[in-house]
Formats: structure tokens, C-alpha cells, sequence
């Protein structure tokens, strides 16, 4: 990188608009913390991912690692293959989201120096409500996780973990980014219900009892996402008129990985023809490709549309 260049990304990374999307980051870090290191850890309910593979590590440990130093940890050598296979898509953004949700959940149980007094879960409101009403409390945790992770989402964040591992299995094999969600989440589940089961963590409810718990929490949580980045639509669709269609084009079908059309219309402002882009994107794509036209060309028109439903290959069916 040039010295011109290396300016140009400190000058990206401290922009106002970045300093906003920093502060929601840290803000749906701490959420996200506070529905797992308060709400889940203790109930022995797993979120899946990275997550739900340090907590199985604290239990193995006697509670001794804590949960959130393991997540950091792991996400470390993955955030590194990330950007090895996949370039700057997973840049400072990652390390703060990971970073500060890692650093959230110990703060918040009182496993940071200094800060050991804290200990929420252990808030006699919180053990009553582990005790007398266990579904409220996963739902609770489940709702949190969701809403913590959708604002670091709608803010170009991310916490690496599984998004690593199905950005590479798109790249490398063509696989689904939903399959591969899907299969890691169930595996961590899997292992974390044979680990309660074998050490005999829990002696109030059986470990099958918490892995459908943990179901309901992937459920929930993962609704709770589409809702904070989508509203009630899971998709959208974009209208792109720019004088620098093929550029814009070919960053839709590199850099998102996703199909575009271009056909020709008449303005009749002007009663000028000009080409038009029309492509269909995911929840999380949509603020990228924004972006990314601004960047290409700030004088583009782009209309975004809700899509209620779409049918085909890179996207999954409504439930």
C-alpha cells in the first residue's frame, strides 16, 4: 500500500459516518453480551457458532477459561484465514465486533480485573428467573443475541466465527452460506449436549431438554436478525441507472457473488436510453452494494425495493 493510499483508508476509517457505525457496533457488542453472559452461559442453552464452542470449553474447564477470553481466541486464527482467502471483506470492522462482544460477555460475569463485582448472572432476579421460569429466560437470551447481532450486521460489522467459515465455503466450494450456518450451529449444539451429558452439568433438566432449548434459541435469535436488518423482509431487490453500469456490474458479481440484469429503458425526461441494473440481494448484501455505487459513482440513481419472496439458487424459502 502507497503512502496516498494508506492515507485515503485512515481518512475511510475515521469518516463521521465510520465513527457511527463504530459506536452501533460496540453498542449491539454489549447486547449481544449481555443476552449470552447473562442470560445463557449459566443455563447451559448454546447460541451455536463460535459462541456456543466456548461456552462448551467453560464447562469442560470447570467454569475455570472464561467464555468470552475462548471466544476471542478462537476467532483470532479464523478472522486471519478470513482474510487471507477473502481479502479486506473482513477488515477492522470484524476485529472490533469480535473483540468487543468477547471482552463484553467476561465484563459483564465479573471476569475482567477490577470488575469482579459485577457478575449479573448471578443477580438474584436472574437465578430466580433461571429457576421458576426457564423458557422467559432463553427466549429473553435469544432475543438479545438476535437484536445485539442485527445491529452489528446493519452496521457492516461482523463477529467473525461462522460468517468466516461460510464466506470460504461459498469461495472455495460453492456451498450455501444458510447449509453451512446451519451445519455448524447443529454440530457446536451437538457437541455442547454430549459434553453437558457426559460431565453431568446439569442437574435440574436433562441434556436433550437443553439441546431443543438451544433450537428454539437459533430459532428465535436468527428471526430477531432478519427483523433488526430487514423489517419483515428478508430480501431486496435494486434498480441501478449509473453511467458506469459495467463496473458497478462487476463488483455485483465478484465481490457480492450475485446475479445481475441489464436492460435498456427510455427516460422520458430527457427521452434518453440508458442501460438499467437490476439484481437481488440477501438481508446483509444490500448496505455493501449501496455503498459500494456511492463509491463507483455518486451521481447514480438506485431505487431499492422490499422483496417478500424470492425463489432460486442463493436464496433460501420464507418459513
Amino acid at each position: 500500500m502507497n503512502r496516498e493510499n494508506f492515507k485515503s483508508e485512515i481518512k475511510l476509517a475515521f469518516s463521521r459516518q465510520a465513527v457511527v457505525d463504530y459506536m452501533f457496533i460496540a453498542l449491539g457488542a454489549f447486547i449481544m453480551a449481555l443476552g449470552i453472559g447473562v442470560f445463557l452461559v449459566d443455563a447451559k442453552v448454546v447460541p451455536g457458532g463460535v459462541s456456543g464452542l466456548s461456552m462448551a470449553v467453560h464447562y469442560l474447564s470447570g467454569n475455570k477459561i472464561p467464555v468470552g477470553l475462548m471466544m476471542w481466541v478462537m476467532n483470532i486464527p479464523l478472522y486471519i484465514w478470513g482474510v487471507k482467502e477473502l481479502g479486506k471483506q473482513f477488515g477492522i470492522r470484524t476485529v472490533v465486533g469480535f473483540t468487543l462482544n468477547s471482552f463484553f460477555i467476561d465484563f459483564l460475569r465479573g471476569r475482567v480485573p477490577g470488575f469482579h463485582f459485577l457478575q449479573l448472572h448471578n443477580n438474584p432476579s436472574i437465578i430466580q428467573l433461571r429457576d421458576n421460569d426457564f423458557l422467559l429466560l432463553i427466549l429473553t437470551g435469544a432475543v438479545l443475541t438476535g437484536l445485539g447481532l442485527g445491529i452489528i450486521f446493519k452496521f457492516r460489522g461482523t463477529t467473525a466465527g461462522s460468517d468466516v467459515v461460510a464466506a470460504v465455503a461459498r469461495k472455495r466450494w460453492g456451498i450455501k452460506p444458510g447449509v453451512t450456518f446451519m451445519t455448524v450451529d447443529f454440530v457446536v449444539i451437538l457437541i455442547a449436549g454430549i459434553i453437558i451429558h457426559m460431565k453431568h452439568l446439569s442437574t435440574t433438566r436433562p441434556a436433550l431438554t437443553l439441546t431443543l432449548y438451544a433450537i428454539v434459541l437459533l430459532f428465535v435469535s436468527s428471526r430477531i436478525v432478519d427483523v433488526i436488518i430487514d423489517g419483515f423482509d428478508y430480501a431486496r431487490s435494486a434498480f441501478i441507472i449509473s453511467n458506469k453500469n459495467n463496473e458497478i456490474a462487476e463488483v455485483i458479481t465478484k465481490d457480492l457473488s450475485r446475479g445481475a440484469t441489464a436492460f435498456e429503458a427510455r427516460g422520458l425526461y430527457k427521452n434518453q436510453r440508458r442501460e438499467v441494473l437490476y439484481t437481488v440481494l440477501t438481508r446483509k448484501e444490500i448496505t455493501e452494494l449501496t455503498r459500494i455505487v456511492k463509491d463507483i459513482d455518486p451521481k447514480a440513481f438506485v431505487i431499492v425495493n422490499n422483496v417478500h419472496e424470492v425463489l432460486g439458487e442463493g436464496f433460501r424459502p420464507r418459513i
